[in-house]
């Protein structure tokens, strides 16, 4: 009997695991055993997070890769992990280190090597940098601060409408820790980047994307040159960062499940 694939989803910072709900019909549909866990300390609604910020609170890179790593070594055979933003770093870590068939990193947050540094990244995640404690605390974003980040490539309306279904405080560690990757000899940002025997690698970026503009995909693309696995990339030019749960995500999710089919990733340990 053939084991359906499984599809680990990882969400990002500020928004719940069920935004994903969408891609995980869909991909059950097609024939994938489809999942959306949270990260550590998520609780199982948006209305649960909101109330109850500090359960998330100074979570880290390193413990955020260990919750879905158990995760994974629960599961029948190795699965694709796909993950957007933070969740897009996240799902290089277990691809890099064997434990996963295929990835796909969505508007991914810098991992370590990363040199760019634009400007819109800088205001993007502002309202977690401008106060060092937020690296102990949780941090939650206004409408207007998703609009910049997010939301920019939709209509206000659409991006409003995102922010009040899907907006959760999420923890500001992470963000400081890949701030100060490239001054880490250890850092917790650090993918294995070389490992020519991984399975494939998808990038997607957006081109509108504050957060994540395009040059740091481009720059993440560049620090697998040495690796002889399969790493692609594709660009939607006219999106932004909410391009996974916004009015478009069919779009990025038809050309993910494509990149999939034809890739074939293994299904065994």
């Amino acid at each position: 009997m053939t084991v359906p694939l499984p599809v680990v989803f990882i969400h990002g910072l500020w928004l719940h695991s069920s935004s994903w709900q969408p891609w995980i019909d869909l991909f059950r549909e097609k024939g994938y055993a489809a999942s959306a866990p949270g990260w550590p300390g998520d609780p199982d609604t948006v209305e649960a997070a909101r109330r109850g910020p500090e359960s998330v609170a100074g979570h880290g890179i390193d413990d955020v890769v260990d919750h879905y790593a158990a995760l994974i070594e629960d599961l029948p055979v190795r699965p694709v992990v796909i993950g957007h933003s933070f969740g897009g770093t996240i799902a290089q870590k277990p691809l890099g280190l064997d434990r996963a068939a295929a990835a796909v990193a969505i508007d991914a947050a810098q991992i370590k090597g990363v040199l760019p540094l634009p400007l819109s990244a800088l205001k993007a995640t502002f309202p977690v940098f401008r106060n060092p404690a937020n690296r102990r605390r949780s941090v939650s974003l206004t409408a207007k601060q998703f609009r910049f980040a997010s939301g920019n490539a939709v209509t206000e309306e659409e991006s409003a409408a995102l922010h009040a279904r899907w907006t959760v405080p999420a923890p500001g560690k992470p963000l400081f820790e890949a701030a100060s990757a490239n001054f880490s000899l250890h850092s917790p940002a650090k993918v294995d980047t070389m490992n020519s025997g991984r399975g494939p690698l998808l990038l997607v970026s957006g081109g509108k994307d504050h957060t994540v503009p395009q040059v740091v995909t481009r720059a993440t693309l560049k620090q697998y040159r040495h690796s002889e696995a399969v790493t692609d990339i594709i660009d939607f030019p006219d999106r932004g960062h909410s391009l996974t749960i916004d009015g478009g995500w069919r779009e990025v999710a038809d050309t993910v499940l494509t990149w999939l089919r034809q890739r074939s990733p293994e299904t065994g340990r």
